[in-house]
């Protein structure tokens, strides 16, 4: 759990047993865990973070939001055939959506967020012509490199 209310450089982090007696009235945000992944609940970040553009989730009745980038689902099960279907993809990781939202996480739209206030300084001390170049030199995906690939063993041979 992370308070709001009390200063610090990033917000003090405290378990729930000190909640009662330090921070009773504060505004507090709570990480909690969702199949693994970190979330947080939609009522408690909206008044302080934008987050417009993410995609929501109701899970126990709760609606959240992901913190993290999530997997692309694999193999041929019923997530996957819903995300092959789907007309939406997050900008930044491609992974599928379920309504009409630009991002998937938290992370996804920060690192928008920072793609285009550093296209917005670097526009800013390029010319025209420099910049139509590079754009037209193709783009490269978030990830240069796949994570795995084919796996290099050693020779049988010595």
């Amino acid at each position: 759990m992370f308070c709001l209310d009390c200063r610090g450089a990033p917000p003090p982090a405290f378990c729930y047993y000190c909640r009662g007696h330090r921070h009773a009235a504060h505004r507090v945000i709570q990480i909690r865990r969702s199949s693994y992944h970190d979330v947080v609940r939609v009522s408690e970040v909206e008044d302080v973070l934008d987050i417009t553009g993410v995609q929501t989730y109701v899970i126990n009745s709760a609606r959240v939001l992901f913190l993290n980038e999530r997997p692309q689902p694999r193999g041929a099960g019923a997530a996957a055939g819903k995300a092959a279907a789907s007309p939406y993809n997050c900008e930044i990781c491609g992974r599928a959506l379920l309504d009409p939202f630009r991002f998937c996480s938290l992370g996804c739209k920060l690192v928008d967020t920072k793609r285009s206030n550093a296209h917005a300084t670097a526009t800013g001390d390029q010319d025209t012509n420099h910049q139509a170049a590079a754009e037209a030199g193709g783009s490269r995906s978030s990830r240069g490199r796949r994570r795995k690939g084919i796996p290099h063993r050693a020779p049988f041979w010595s």
